[in-house]
């Protein structure tokens, strides 16, 4: 009797315990070149390399903004959808509500930040050469994607990535 007491009620400390751990998701926001100011959800909230934790549930966006003088602002936007918390799902099946947090963000993220050129606006050229750039990062993210969720092997990912970065090139 007294043994099921004390299984239950390590149970209960165990599960109780990876519920409050895996209710908070931590995600490394960096930028190149760092230093960039950082703006979430309009708030400012430091320089990066900046690490952004928060107990938000599933399907959460929060807007991000990075500036830094010379450079063109970048706005972006990140979802907490993006990996699986195992002690999120195993509370969840003992408490419940925790399936509420069981996705966190992805550990870290990186954004590339535009160079304005001499303080003045961007070309055609320039604006046509920044949108091949963006096509060819979509690609990249897209193919990196289909690698970690080994959908393509390696060796595929080596030589689609090769051939994404040498596009254009004459």
């Amino acid at each position: 009797m007294k043994k099921q007491i004390i299984v239950k009620a390590t149970s209960l400390i165990l599960a109780g315990s990876i519920l409050l751990a895996s209710c908070a998701s931590r995600t490394l926001i960096k930028s190149n070149p760092s230093g960039a100011k950082v703006y979430l959800n309009g708030e400012a909230v430091g320089t990066t390399p900046y690490t952004h934790e928060d107990t938000k549930i599933i399907g959460s966006v929060t807007t991000v903004k990075l500036e830094k003088e010379g450079y063109e602002p970048f706005n972006t936007s990140f979802a907490r959808n993006e990996k699986a918390d195992a002690g999120a799902i195993v509370g969840g099946v003992f408490l419940l509500f925790p399936f509420l947090w069981t996705m966190k963000y992805k550990p870290e993220r990186s954004y590339d930040l535009v160079q304005i050129s001499n303080g003045t606006k961007p070309t055609a050229k320039d604006q046509s050469k920044q949108a091949e750039n963006k096509s060819k990062e979509e690609k990249l993210r897209e193919l990196k994607k289909l690698f970690e969720d080994k959908l393509i092997s390696q060796e595929e990912y080596d030589l689609g990535r090769k051939k994404i970065l040498s596009e254009g090139e004459n």
